[in-house]
């Protein structure tokens, strides 16, 4: 195996550690700030500090192609934006571990936009996998006359619009494929996306006037801004790069487990039957939809 591949899985692995912390710490700070609000301080505190090393370590760290102000634009809009207002709606409602579950639904939603936008094809045991993984979120969700309305379904549905957002913005990255090097594009897209939450969250109404700064408050503002910020999006925009964006966002298979086992250290939140069922048959579907990635990743590790 090469360096650049080990490289690539350290970065993969790193990406679900990061990416899985961030959901606890999320749920955490929902008990005292709105929540596309706190979306909009993730990246304030974020954003700065990328672009100050982008500054520093890039030569070329400012936007000037037409598809780097496009990737830009896509960027804070779907990846930055409507995906982290959508989650951060929809975890005021469900456990660390649904949301993540949920939110895992992205690599199943990959490759049908792969497929409409790249031209990327798709076979009869592909569509199956889609479908296997559709049928895990039902097993989730449950929707029901009776349930459809509810807290938890609705927060349900929102991160699964968020999923959905977050799987279309990374297949227009890779389309659009910009010039400018993945950290500074990834700064200044958190910046636009900033500023766009803010706009959303005062467009709502919300308000943190009043808001007293615990020291869990700042713990959790800081773990979402900073490693699960700052850290992880500048992988998640380089991996989508390298290996492209269905292969990245099946890292959303590691981020359920990080955060099934955070949620209940740290909050003491349950994981049900059938969120752990859900979980295994959306895997079975992105398995059986990826099955020659899979494939190729065992054959490399086996001895």
């Amino acid at each position: 195996m090469s360096i650049g591949r080990y490289r690539n899985a350290g970065l993969f692995v790193l990406l679900g550690l990061l990416f899985g912390s961030s959901f606890v710490a999320i749920k955490a700070g929902l008990d005292a700030l709105p929540p596309v609000f706190f979306a909009a301080l993730r990246f304030d505190v974020a954003a700065p500090l990328l672009v100050a090393y982008a500054a520093w370590r890039y030569d070329d760290w400012i936007p000037r192609t037409r598809a780097d102000f496009a990737s830009l634009v896509v960027g804070a809009a779907t990846i930055v934006a409507a995906n982290n207002g959508l989650l951060f709606l929809g975890q005021r409602t469900i456990t660390p571990a649904a949301a993540s579950v949920m939110y895992g639904l992205n690599p199943i939603l990959s490759p049908a936009f792969a497929f409409l936008l790249l031209g990327q094809r798709l076979d009869l045991r592909g569509i199956v996998g889609i479908c296997l993984g559709l049928v895990g979120v039902v097993i989730i969700v449950q929707p029901s006359p009776e349930t459809i309305t509810s807290g938890s379904t609705v927060g349900q549905l929102y991160v699964l619009a968020a999923a959905a957002v977050i799987a279309l913005g990374s297949v227009f990255m890779r389309r659009l494929d910009a010039t400018v090097e993945s950290i500074p594009l990834t700064g200044w897209a958190m910046a636009l996306g900033a500023l766009l939450l803010h706009g959303w969250s005062l467009a709502i109404g919300e308000s943190a006037a009043g808001t007293t700064p615990t020291t869990t408050l700042v713990l959790a503002v800081l773990v979402v801004a900073i490693p699960s910020t700052a850290a992880a999006y500048p992988i998640y925009f380089t991996l989508i790069r390298r290996i492209g964006p269905v292969r990245t966002n099946l890292a959303a298979y590691v981020v359920p487990i990080v955060a099934a086992i955070t949620g209940w250290l740290l909050l003491d939140e349950p994981v049900t039957l059938a969120t752990a069922i859900g979980f295994c048959v959306v895997v079975a579907g992105v398995a059986l939809l990826e099955r020659r990635v899979v494939a190729a990743e065992l054959a490399r590790l086996s001895p």
